[in-house]
């Protein structure tokens, strides 16, 4: 028996390879309890610096419970930012409402305080630095009268003018084309059945508002009513003992008002094809008795060294509302002035030439043009005559050019 096996047999530790492997079994035996006394010191000192995410990361959920969670809280951010969107939307869409009344409410006030003062006669807008004064080559001349024009008028929708003259005819004009839309032509004194028209010089005309009238009188005392848009006539009306000088509707109505060198003013219903009254001249001043504004030699003066005489004024016309007028003479020249503020001063804008006497001036609604009837002879009688003049309706083109706001302001 070696000696190894008697050693087994005695219960005795072997030497050598033997002993070696318990004394490395008993050495890890050791280790892991000396690993187990550390782990339990360690788990002391892990109990006072763990934070709670540690110590609930010890205990890991189930991948299915976080993707449901995460799925139920992003719904929910999805209803949140949604309801929030929409509440934006509403929020946005009241405030144009309440924007998109309020510029309502002041376009509404506004076009109802400009109606205001239009009818009281107060409104004024500045246009007359605006008015670039036209070239020569830019105005228009439409002949067809025989002799002096002596009155016009333009349409309300500004698409054609009425002329008459001195030879007792009536022309209709197209204002885009310059062309004859109808001539209402010279009667014959006492002829019966014939179409009706004017046997003398026709001085005045006037048309309605809504552009269904033209009134129209002569020397011979008599006012002609005419359907405008035909040039039919419908009415004569009689009374005045003297030429009829005058003629206006008011505005809005079919009444018109005629004025006549027997001194007086009559008032007719053109619709109902009535006379109404006769009235009185008179002109009263209410607070002053001097004018507002005077501007003398408007149209410089005329004659020989020492003898110098003014221009007559032969028409005046102003664009509504606004501070733009026009003088007509015969000094070869239309003057356009702008009126002061408070209508207290008139200041010369530009001189449009034109030869001529200027017996009648008319602006059209928009502005956009003026017209002149121009003559070789003055519409009330025969005093001078300008050879070189054209009988003829000039329509003058008014361009406007913005002014720049002055500097600082």
């Amino acid at each position: 028996m070696s000696a190894t096996a008697a050693a087994r047999k005695r219960g005795k530790p072997a030497s050598g390879a033997g002993a070696g492997a318990g004394a490395g079994k008993r050495r890890r035996k050791a280790d892991s309890a000396g690993d187990r006394g550390k782990s339990k010191g360690g788990g002391k000192m892990n109990e006072e610096i763990s934070s709670d995410s540690e110590s609930e990361s010890l205990a890991p959920r189930k991948p299915e419970e976080e993707e449901e969670e995460e799925l139920e809280e992003t719904a929910q951010e999805k209803k949140l930012r949604l309801a929030k969107l929409y509440l934006e939307q509403l929020r946005q869409q009241e405030e144009e409402k309440a924007e998109a009344r309020a510029f309502e409410e002041d376009q509404v006030a506004g076009r109802l305080k400009e109606d205001v003062l239009e009818q009281r006669g107060r409104l004024q807008k500045l246009v007359a630095k605006e008015i670039q004064a036209p070239a020569s080559a830019d105005i228009r001349v439409l002949r067809g009268h025989q002799l002096s024009i002596t009155c016009l008028v333009v349409t309300p929708d500004d698409s054609a003018i009425f002329s008459a003259a001195k030879d007792c005819s009536i022309i209709k004009w197209s204002v885009e084309s310059g062309r004859k839309l109808h001539v209402i032509p010279r009667a014959k004194k006492g002829a019966e059945g014939k179409p009706p028209g004017h046997s003398s010089h026709v001085l005045c005309m006037a048309i309605s508002s809504d552009g269904k009238y033209l009134a129209s009188g002569d020397r011979s005392k008599l006012i002609l009513i005419w359907e405008a848009q035909s040039c039919q006539h419908l009415y004569t009306f009689t009374g005045h003992r003297d030429a009829v000088s005058g003629l206006a509707f008011r505005r809005g109505t079919h009444q018109l008002y005629s004025t006549s060198h027997d001194r007086s003013v009559k008032v007719w219903n053109v619709a109902e094809n009535s006379y109404v009254e006769t009235l009185s001249v008179a002109l009263w001043g209410l607070s002053k008795k001097r004018p507002l504004a005077l501007q003398r030699e408007a149209h410089g003066l005329r004659g020989e060294p020492g003898l110098e005489q003014p221009f007559w004024i032969s028409s005046v016309a102003a664009l509504l509302n606004t501070d733009l007028v026009a003088t007509g003479s015969h000094s070869s020249c239309v003057r356009l002035w702008q009126c002061g503020e408070g209508f207290r001063q008139l200041d010369l804008l530009c001189d449009i030439p034109l030869v001529g006497f200027i017996n009648s001036l008319k602006f059209s609604s928009s502005g956009d043009f003026l017209v002149a009837g121009v003559g070789q002879e003055h519409r009330l009688g025969r005093w001078w005559r300008i050879k070189e003049a054209r009988n003829s309706v000039c329509i003058i083109p008014l361009r406007r050019v913005p002014v720049p706001p002055a500097a600082g302001s």
